[in-house]
């Protein structure tokens, strides 16, 4: 197996707030992260691929189709957008790196095998900061 790697960047808003709990016990429990203004930040993900190289070209997969498919279907819906209001799929969600990643997982992992039916989606790596980040493996 190899994997292959993905690196794309995204800025957006978002607030974490349970509409369950009080304002007291959010800010209690998420910190300035439950801001009534929201906040913000300046993503970084992995996508990795995992696959057998074909033989005739040698890739696992195009990492031109790789890089379209995850402009189109995730960044381009997510970048410089409020997590929260702006997004579809993220809709009713706490929109979380952990809710994030497997939202993406959810959109990604078909799209990739209908492209390349020898490779699979093996993980998504969510940076929001420099040090706060999840991996998803499905």
């Amino acid at each position: 197996m190899v994997q292959i790697c993905r690196k794309e960047h995204f800025n957006a808003a978002h607030k974490l707030y349970n509409p369950k709990w009080t304002k007291e016990e959010n800010e209690a429990f998420f910190g300035p992260c439950a801001n009534e203004n929201w906040h913000g930040h300046n993503f970084e993900m992995t996508v990795i691929v995992e696959g057998e190289p074909d033989p005739d070209t040698g890739y696992v997969m195009n990492m031109k189709h790789l890089g379209k498919l995850v402009k189109e279907h995730i960044i381009n819906k997510v970048d410089h957008k409020n997590l929260n209001m702006d997004v579809d799929f993220l809709e009713g969600k706490m929109t979380s790196c952990e809710t994030l990643v497997m939202e993406f997982w959810k959109i990604l992992a078909p799209k990739i095998e209908e492209i390349a039916p020898n490779a699979h989606l093996h993980c998504i790596e969510l940076w929001e900061t420099n040090k706060n980040f999840v991996r998803y493996f499905g």
